[in-house]
């Protein structure tokens, strides 16, 4: 009778199904991430700080692949047609989960052939104005823009880029009319205003903030709902009269769609591992990233949230896309 209990026992163990995240034999090979987005800005260096941990956590290359254009849609659509494997993994920001989706007609992805794995971090947002403005508050930035409707030059990334986007919500929320300047990137239009070309940006913090100490911007809010320790003396925009307004950048792995759940949630575990590591914190944090953290669950929550939240401003300001 043991011996039959025991016979009995193991059967059932190896009928069942694998469920957890560390008893899995992956991975075995090298690990690509595509990310939509140039070497050396905000989301690269993010995912280049996590890939390097992984890969000494796995043993194994995880190789980072950037694969720029189309507002994100390159390097999007390469990993919808990867293999669903676990080999092939996207790092994406809010433009691709959200924002394309509310800002084109038709896309060459769906984000049903992507599956959220995990949300690393976020970058708040700054507003900030060049030295030639004569204002040092937001309010008496929008007592100006309202004396001088439709003359006030803001810059941005693009005509469907977050930053337009977010400026937009400003201006709706303080009735107030701004002329648009898109540039090519984040770091050209920090070039632009610093050298007076424009009169302000609502741009990534990282951007913002290494020119507020010598005194070449003016950055006169943050927009996360609380202030950031980076720059404690920067209101947020709610503390600045702006009520109800708060937007971030946010940065997030994906799986091709039909990629094993087992594998998923074993990249979910092990980057969540790597994300409480003081060393990580500290070099994520010191470059203006907050890190979240969230699981697929959540992540999925703040995906159907945000894109609830930016419809209808895309809507109202006939916002489309590149």
């Amino acid at each position: 009778m043991r011996v039959l209990a025991f016979l009995l026992i193991t059967l059932i163990g190896t009928a069942l199904p694998l469920h957890h995240a560390d008893a899995i034999d992956y991975p075995t090979r090298t690990v690509r991430v595509i990310i939509a987005f140039t070497a050396g800005g905000a989301p690269d260096v993010l995912l280049r700080v996590v890939a390097q941990k992984l890969s000494e956590k796995w043993g194994q290359s995880v190789v980072v692949e950037n694969r720029v254009g189309g507002n994100t849609l390159v390097g999007t659509v390469a990993a919808t047609k990867s293999a669903p494997d676990g080999y092939t993994l996207l790092l994406a920001a809010d433009q691709t989960f959200v924002l394309n989706p509310l800002l084109y007609d038709s896309l060459p992805y769906s984000t049903k052939e992507l599956d959220p794995v995990i949300l690393i971090a976020s970058i708040p947002h700054m507003l900030a104005v060049a030295n030639k403005v004569p204002v040092s508050n937001v309010q008496e930035l929008v007592a100006l823009a309202k004396s001088k409707p439709d003359t006030l030059l803001y810059g941005t990334t693009g005509a469907g880029s977050i930053q337009r986007i977010i400026t937009e919500y400003f201006a709706r929320l303080t009735d107030i009319k701004l002329v648009h300047v898109p540039y090519k990137g984040a770091n050209e239009t920090t070039t632009a205003i610093l050298a007076d070309e424009i009169d302000m940006t609502i741009n990534g913090m990282s951007n913002i903030l290494p020119h507020i100490g010598g005194g070449k911007l003016k950055a006169l809010a943050i927009s996360t709902l609380q202030r950031n320790p980076l720059a404690p003396d920067i209101p947020t925009m709610q503390e600045a009269g702006v009520n109800g307004y708060s937007s971030q950048g946010a940065f997030g792995l994906f799986a091709p769609a039909g990629t094993p759940r087992e594998i998923q949630e074993k990249v979910h575990a092990d980057v969540a591992e790597i994300l409480t590591r003081p060393d990580v914190r500290k070099a994520l944090e010191t470059r203006s990233f907050v890190i979240d953290n969230a699981g697929p669950a959540e992540f999925a929550q703040m995906i159907a949230a945000e894109t609830a939240k930016w419809g209808p401003v895309i809507k109202s300001a006939n916002i489309k896309g590149d």
